[in-house]
């Protein structure tokens, strides 16, 4: 993955490293290390049941972990996703560690909830993680032409200094954009012309332009990215994107099992985009648009409630805030096209580090490097090494920069604590899943056979039944009640009533005249809420 769009999300941070000074890395586990743990928690007589809902381009198992007991598919449900981006090791580690703890031990959560994990659905680029030649990518296995010049794959990264890592190479130039970083020459920075400042450098990818169109590492050896390849704001004719949304089998299959999982109310994505720490704004214009591009104002209020949960269940505190995704992403489909509350977080953040002055420093890359220094970690940086290239055969090129994933997923010493913090937040979510209830349940006799009864249905959740854009999108099911009465014994009162919505802690009142004598068994609810069942004698 180029590292200038890497600038882009840098800071929501997570770090990998080829050596720590504790470890060395093998850490993060391999897809097959993967695979035998969600089989060893899914076994015979487990909650747990594990199933491939399809392989990638590159033979590669997209795994779901369903996680339940009784009638999971009318208890309210959170699915929990991770390796939205292939450089993104981390979050399948917390996927894969959720599952692990609730199967273990939280069986008590089961008797409410039911748990969709999808541990990984980038594994194509996650394998680079462990390859012999380390780089930062997000596409699948899929043969794409990026540049759309009739070949495929000729313009990818190339290992210039043969040390088994795709970093940056800077050129010197009088034409370049970039200089030296004032605080830490190692870090490169565009040069800001507004303060008069001047460029000497060209900075691009570890790279050759192989088909000689002046671009560098525009045609990657990998195909599409699943984060960037959704229909929400879906970047069209954009490298890794696709040439239409939902193009891959692993999104499709996903989003084909999804839309059959009713049950689903809210979901949280281990991805760049960050909801949590920070609760993302209203903006009421935005609102209103014919295409949606803000959280809706009820949604909004509850994203507020939800990240003050985050924000008690995860010690460390995200130095770069609210970020709502880039288009196509999964995070931003999980609500503006699912319906669906929908929280996503790195999970990690490289830690804010304040110079002698006390003053914070404000550039990513030079932030992380003192955050490494700090902790001991020695490899996170590749010194800049002069080599020969062909395409610059009188510049000066050098090659160096920051360590493929290393500002983007922790040292592994540090991930078991995560997992448990984060473990910890989405059982508290699903404990304020919607719950319906009946209360105030009254019978009348009015002679002649007839009887009235009277209910309060009430949720008794500070999440509403449905959140505001499932209620508008109309996708989300809706309430409904069901009297077993045949429809002449219902003198008044519907048979089956549907109720749009139920806001936190709200009630509404039913009220039926039957005609006869017995029993009446009454049931209301969706998949997504769970059903509250009630037994009247007449």
């Amino acid at each position: 993955m180029n590292k200038m769009f890497l600038s882009v999300v840098a800071g929501v941070g997570m770090l990998f490293s080829v050596q720590s000074t504790s470890l060395a890395q093998s850490d993060y586990p391999t897809l097959s290390q993967v695979a035998q743990r969600l089989q060893a928690i899914s076994g015979s007589g487990s909650s747990a049941k594990l199933s491939s809902l399809t392989k990638t381009e590159g033979g590669k198992d997209i795994w779901v972990v369903k996680i339940g007991k009784g009638d999971l598919d009318n208890k309210p449900a959170i699915a929990v996703v991770g390796g939205a981006e292939g450089f993104h090791v981390l979050s399948v580690e917390l996927a894969v560690q959720f599952a692990e703890r609730l199967v273990k031990d939280h069986s008590d959560a089961l008797d409410n909830n039911t748990f969709y994990v999808f541990p990984n659905m980038s594994p194509d680029a996650y394998e680079q993680y462990h390859a012999a030649l380390k780089y930062e990518r997000r596409g699948n296995a899929a043969k794409v032409d990026h540049d759309r010049d009739g070949k495929i794959s000729e313009d990818g990264y190339e290992d210039l200094n043969k040390d088994g890592l795709i970093t940056m190479m800077r050129v010197e130039s009088p034409m370049g954009d970039y200089k030296t970083y004032d605080k830490d020459e190692r870090v490169m920075v565009k040069a800001d012309v507004a303060k008069g400042q001047k460029g000497s450098y060209l900075l691009y990818p570890e790279s050759k332009d192989n088909d000689k169109d002046g671009n560098f590492g525009e045609d990657l050896v990998e195909g599409i990215a699943f984060n960037k390849s959704l229909t929400y704001k879906f970047p069209i004719f954009t490298p890794l994107a696709g040439d239409f949304a939902v193009s891959q089998v692993e999104s499709r299959a996903m989003l084909d099992y999804l839309f059959e999982q009713w049950n689903i109310f809210a979901i949280v994505t281990f991805s760049p985009a960050n909801n949590l720490t920070s609760p993302l704004k209203y903006n009421a214009g935005d609102a209103k648009k014919r295409v949606i591009t803000s959280m809706l104002e009820k949604d909004v209020a509850i994203n507020g409630m939800v990240s003050g949960m985050y924000n008690e269940s995860v010690s460390q505190k995200a130095f770069n805030q609210s970020n709502q995704g880039t288009g196509g992403d999964f995070f931003q489909w999980a609500y503006f096209h699912f319906g669906r509350l929908s929280f996503s977080t790195p999970g990690w953040w490289i830690p804010e580090v304040k110079g002698e002055d006390g003053k914070s420093e404000s550039n990513a890359e030079a932030n992380f490097l003192a955050y490494a220094a700090q902790e001991g970690i020695n490899n996170a940086f590749v010194p800049w090494t002069t080599v020969n290239h062909p395409d610059f055969p009188n510049q000066k090129v050098e090659v160096g920069g920051i360590r493929p994933f290393v500002m983007y997923n922790p040292p592994f010493d540090k991930v078991n604590e995560i997992a448990q913090e984060h473990t910890d937040f989405i059982l508290k979510l699903a404990a304020i899943s919607p719950k319906l209830e009946f209360h105030n349940v009254n019978t009348e006799k009015l002679g002649n056979g007839l009887t009235r009864i009277t209910a309060d249905l009430f949720n008794n959740s500070a999440l509403p039944t449905h959140s505001e854009m499932g209620e508008k999108s109309r996708w989300l099911r809706k309430i409904r009640v069901d009297i077993n009465r045949d429809a002449k014994d219902l003198i008044s009162g519907d048979k089956i009533k549907l109720i749009n919505n139920l806001g936190a802690y709200e009630k509404t009142t039913l009220t039926w005249i039957v005609k006869g004598s017995g029993a009446v068994d009454i049931k209301a609810g969706a998949a997504h809420t769970g059903i509250a069942t009630l037994n009247v004698k007449l």
